[in-house]
Order: structure tokens, then C-alpha cells, then sequence
């Protein structure tokens, strides 16, 4: 039996400080709760074997997983949790809507414990909530417990939890989200008839290749000074390239591509892929207007939330997972602290647009930078919406004019092939 002091939290608010036996951690923390306390230091004292064995992190953790493993929830190669895109999406709208309504995060986590609606998500919660009341903080638990977060998820809400605005931040990280999930969807719908048309067209390419086409020939060759078109002679010869040499051209696409990806993957590769991201023609605006509307809104909650400035920098860049930005957000913030203004910081990074250093100097000047953040966040929304739709927009003319263009050349191809075919036999 071990003996714990603890300091709770009680249902009218005063604070309740004492000690209780239990046999180890988990059963203490189930006493505290059935007398309506709410733990907010709990440390042993005497044999408390379970708290020096191993050490308390690690502990929550194998606790949380055995609690998760009696569930049957999936779990990748490391023993952490799987989770759904859409799963991801509820959890952190309810937890988001719970912290809004006034409830603190250790309660909202025991609610949606609760919940028989949520399925696996109840078994996040369950391991989040253990690893949070053994002192843990919100976003190193998520961490502990999925990758299926994330690091930019687990970033904004390190963020959140420093200003206080933990639910403000998994707000915007639900919209945003959600955001992404829809813009998936849309385009998986917009390639559905594309495909489906490109498939047919090498279907009907490959009835004309194999069949159709090798009759003519055969014809024309019996022909006395027959002589096969080039046409013809342009897709027998395709045909025949693709059969020989499939396996080889399937293993270079399939090599490449591994290639490319460890090259992407390396750590002294990654600073130049991301560089290079941003000069993608239409991507690289999407995302730098993804960066523009996550930075200024962070930075907005956590300066209007009284953290210093520096400090509200510091923890913006870390939820920044591009490291080309990343790089010009270190020059900033070493400006910062070297005591120039912020605006000027910006304009000497060299990546931020003159609009937003424009709408950032003016809260400067009139002492509400938070407003002229958000402000800047907003406008920066709208064109990064603007910038979605116009990806959408293009994304089908674009497939279908490579289409048109294949299809149309193997029907120009095919079409030729048969008229020479016919002229030929005609002029015997």
C-alpha cells in the first residue's frame, strides 16, 4: 500500500490538500475522483513502487495502451493509436465546443470518455485524460498517444495550451481540417470522369492495336507492293515496345518514384524540397497562403492572450512545418530579440507580402497588433480560398485536354492507318 499527498480542486472550487492510501497511482487518482476532487498534484511518499519503477510517462502510457489494446482499436508498428482523418476532425470539434463552454480539459476528456457515440474515439480520450492527470501536458500526450495527429496538430495545440486559447486553436485546426478533408474529396469526385474516360480510350487504343490494326496489315502485306501505313506502323511498333518492355518501364516508375521519396525524406534533403514546394506552379501559392493564414492567426491568439511577443513568435515558428519558412522565422525572431520592431523584422526576412507588413505596422503604431493580426488573417483566408478554387477549377480542363490530346492522337493514328489502308487496296 502506498501512501499519496495530493492537492485537488473541489466541486465548489476550494482547494483541498491531504494525503491517501492506495496501491498505486491509477487507484489513488479513482479515489480522488469518487470524492468529487479533481487532482492537481498527486505525489507518493511512501512505497510508491509504482511511481519508481518506471518512470511516469512511460507508465500513463503502457497504462493508456492496455486500456486501448482491450478495445480492439488498431495500432501502428509502434504501439501507437490509428486514427481516421474523419476521426481526427470529431474529436477535435467536440473538444474544442467543450473547452468553449467553459468546461476545464480534464473534465471535457472524461465527458467525451463517456460518450458511447464516439466509438475509438472514447479510448483516446480515456489514455489522453490518464497521461494528463499524471501532469502531463495536452499536446505531449497526443503525442504519446497517436501520430495520427500529427506534428503541426501537436504544435498549435503546445501553442494554445502556452496562451490559453487551447480552444480557440482546435477551432480553427477543426476548420481548418475539414477544410483540407472536403477539398480531397472534391478532387477524388473531379477525377472520377476523367479517368473513367481515360480508361476507355486506352481500352478502345488497345482493341484497335491488337485486333484491328494487325488484320490491315496482314492484308496489305499479302498484297502484291502493298505498304503499311505509317499510321499503322507507328502503333505496331508502340505496342510492341510496351509489351517487350513493361516489367522494365513498370520497375523505373516504381524506383524512381522510392528514389525520389527517400531523397525527400532525407534530413539534408528536406530544407531544399520544401523550398522547392513553394515554387510549384499553383501549389506553392496554395501553400504559402496556408502558412500566411496559420501564422497570423496563431501569432493573433497567443499576443491577444497577453504572451510576450518573442515567446508568441517562438511557438508560431514551431508550428510551422515548412523549413524554408522556418529558416526566414529564425531571422525574424533573432531581429526581434536583437530589439527592432517587428514589421521591420518582417520586411528584412524577405518572404512576407508589403500587405501584411503594411496591416502588421499599423498595429504596431496604434497598439493593437492582435486586431490588425487577425485582420490580416482574414484577408489572407479569403485569398487562400480563392487559390483553392482556382486549383479546382483547372484541375478538369487541364486532365481533360491531356486526355483529349491522347486519345486524340491514337484516333488520328488509328484513322490514318485505315484510310491508307483502303487506298492502298483501291489502287491494286
Amino acid at each position: 500500500m502506498a501512501v499519496f499527498t495530493y492537492k485537488a480542486l473541489a466541486q465548489d472550487g476550494s482547494v483541498s490538500r491531504g494525503e491517501i492510501a492506495a496501491d498505486d497511482r491509477s487507484e489513488a487518482l479513482k479515489v480522488l475522483g469518487k470524492r468529487g476532487l479533481q487532482p492537481v498534484k498527486l505525489t507518493a511518499v511512501s512505497g510508491s513502487t509504482d511511481a519508481k519503477a518506471t518512470p511516469k510517462g512511460k507508465s500513463s502510457r503502457a497504462e493508456g495502451s492496455s486500456t486501448v489494446a482491450s478495445k480492439g482499436v488498431s495500432k501502428d508498428a509502434h504501439g501507437l493509436l490509428k486514427l481516421k482523418r474523419s476521426e481526427v476532425v470529431l474529436f477535435t470539434e467536440e473538444l474544442s465546443e467543450m473547452l468553449g463552454a467553459g468546461l476545464q480539459l480534464e473534465p471535457a476528456l472524461k465527458s467525451m470518455e463517456n460518450r458511447e457515440e464516439l466509438g475509438a474515439l472514447k479510448d483516446v480520450s480515456r489514455s489522453v485524460r490518464q497521461l494528463v492527470r499524471d501532469g502531463g501536458s495536452f499536446s505531449s500526450s497526443l503525442r504519446k498517444i497517436s501520430d495520427s495527429f500529427g506534428p503541426l496538430y501537436c504544435s498549435l495545440t503546445a501553442a494554445g495550451e502556452a496562451s490559453g486559447a487551447l480552444d480557440t486553436i482546435l477551432k480553427r485546426q477543426a476548420h481548418y481540417l475539414k477544410t483540407l478533408q472536403e477539398l480531397q474529396s472534391k478532387v477524388t469526385l473531379a477525377l472520377i470522369y476523367p479517368a473513367f474516360l481515360v480508361l476507355a480510350g486506352i481500352g478502345v487504343g488497345v482493341i484497335f492495336v491488337t485486333k484491328l490494326i494487325p488484320q490491315l496489315t496482314d492484308l496489305i502485306a499479302s498484297t502484291p507492293g502493298g505498304k503499311i501505313p505509317l499510321g499503322a506502323r507507328i502503333l505496331i511498333g508502340t505496342s510492341n515496345f510496351f509489351q517487350e518492355w513493361w516489367l522494365v518501364l513498370l520497375l523505373t516508375i516504381v524506383g524512381g518514384a522510392l528514389v525520389f521519396k527517400a531523397w525527400k525524406d532525407a534530413e539534408s534533403n528536406k530544407l531544399t524540397w520544401d523550398r522547392m514546394q513553394l515554387k510549384l506552379p499553383l501549389v506553392g501559392k496554395v501553400i504559402e497562403s496556408r502558412f500566411y493564414v496559420q501564422f497570423l492567426e496563431t501569432l493573433a491568439n497567443l499576443v491577444g492572450n497577453g504572451l510576450p511577443l518573442l515567446r508568441s513568435l517562438e511557438l508560431s515558428r514551431d508550428a510551422t512545418q515548412n523549413l524554408h519558412i522556418r529558416s526566414h522565422m529564425d531571422r525574424v525572431i533573432e531581429m526581434v530579440g536583437d530589439g527592432r520592431s517587428f514589421s521591420r523584422s518582417l520586411i528584412n526576412s524577405g518572404i512576407f507580402p508589403p500587405l501584411l507588413i503594411d496591416m502588421v505596422s499599423v498595429g504596431e503604431k496604434t497598439g493593437k497588433l492582435d486586431n490588425s493580426l487577425r485582420r490580416a488573417a482574414e484577408r489572407y483566408d479569403s485569398e487562400l480560398n480563392k487559390n483553392l478554387a482556382r486549383v479546382m477549377e483547372l484541375i478538369m480542363p487541364v486532365v481533360l485536354v491531356v486526355m483529349a490530346l491522347l486519345i486524340g492522337t491514337m484516333a488520328y493514328l488509328m484513322i490514318t492507318a485505315i484510310f491508307q489502308t483502303i487506298d492502298n487496296l483501291g489502287g491494286r
